[in-house]
């Protein structure tokens, strides 16, 4: 492509950003002319010794869809989409007896990282934006001698999606009520039992899903039993450099920041054959071997894997020094962790 073409693209790109932030923003006055105020939506995060990263996303949610906790009352997905993100704004965030005050970014989102002098395990921050009523949630605060953790994928690995076909991704997105939404079998036994066998370990829920399904997703998460962890979403839309957010760029670059984190923990991978999870973990393992305990794929059913658009090509990890297994749900992957000794017979 020529120089002025890419000059020309690159134009295009941040125009388009910039006409996303001026559409937030008028959405902003007419849901303050209402009346309305921002609040934030929290997020589970984590930390180690001396510091916590912690999540959320300021918003304006419409009239009627608020609870205690700042998440969506309704079960429709597309409802999820309809708060307004408050770009830049000023938050407040308790930790213990200290106070600290973070600006969210252009989409709203808060993921700064603060010092904290906490023990490990889990610790209650508490958010709060233009003197509203704080929002809690939690951070997990991993050990020094901690040396196991997970790191999940959470379209069609903990629940049923198809996600990368895009009407079928729109469909379940927008419209099927999220009591609806199936968990992929096994899979939450697997993930508690792994918690179990390694008290302390860190749980983190990676996925390219948007911030807006959040709230739903942890509601997901806590009625299906699956044990409490960190979660670590995108936000959709147009960058100063790209159209759309990449995926596989969100998850390899939480990768990276969890293996500089944390060197001390190798990660248990799990994924899924239905998007990038196995070259992901590929380049992540090749690069960092003594951070990955083992990587386990999930095997989308036949019918799943048209769904998706296909399966993506699973490369041979004969030679890999890092054990890579796969199955069909959650008992299989538990049965080829025990034969990989990464979780007990």
């Amino acid at each position: 492509m020529p120089e002025n073409s890419a000059a020309t693209q690159r134009a295009d790109v941040l125009w388009l950003a910039r006409l996303e932030y001026r559409f937030h923003a008028w959405r902003e006055r007419r849901a303050r002319k209402l009346g309305l105020t921002p609040t934030v939506a929290a997020f589970p995060g984590y930390g180690g010794a001396g510091w916590v990263r912690v999540l959320g996303r300021v918003l304006i949610t419409p009239a009627g869809r608020r609870d205690a906790g700042s998440e969506y009352s309704s079960v429709r997905g597309w409802r999820s989409f309809l708060a307004v993100p408050i770009g830049f704004a000023q938050v407040t965030v308790r930790i213990g007896d200290a106070t600290h005050e973070v600006v969210a970014d252009r989409g709203g989102v808060v993921d700064t990282v603060l010092q904290a002098d906490l023990s490990p395990g889990w610790h209650a921050v508490a958010m709060s934006v233009e003197d509203g009523e704080p929002v809690e949630t939690r951070v997990f605060v991993v050990g020094d001698d901690t040396r196991f953790g997970i790191v999940c994928d959470v379209d069609d690995t903990v629940m049923v999606t198809a996600l990368p076909r895009p009407l079928v991704a729109a469909w379940n997105s927008f419209v099927v009520d999220e009591h609806a939404r199936q968990p992929v079998p096994g899979m939450s036994v697997l993930l508690e039992r792994l918690v179990r066998e390694n008290p302390g370990a860190p749980v983190v829920y990676l996925s390219t899903g948007a911030w807006n399904v959040g709230p739903t997703l942890l509601r997901f998460l806590s009625r299906h039993l699956f044990p409490a962890g960190a979660v670590l979403l995108t936000d959709w839309g147009p960058t100063h450099d790209r159209w759309f957010r990449s995926g596989i760029e969100h998850k390899s670059a939480n990768l990276e920041r969890l293996a500089e984190q944390f060197p001390q923990i190798k990660w248990l991978l799990i994924g899924d054959d239905g998007q990038a999870d196995d070259a992901v973990y590929t380049a992540f393992a090749g690069n960092h071997p003594e951070s990955v305990s083992a990587v386990a794929i999930r095997r989308l059913s036949s019918t799943q894997a048209v769904l998706a658009g296909g399966r993506t090509t699973v490369n041979d990890h004969s030679a890999s020094a890092v054990p890579w297994v796969s199955g069909d749900d959650g008992a299989a992957l538990l049965e080829r962790l025990e034969d990989a000794g990464i979780a007990r017979d």
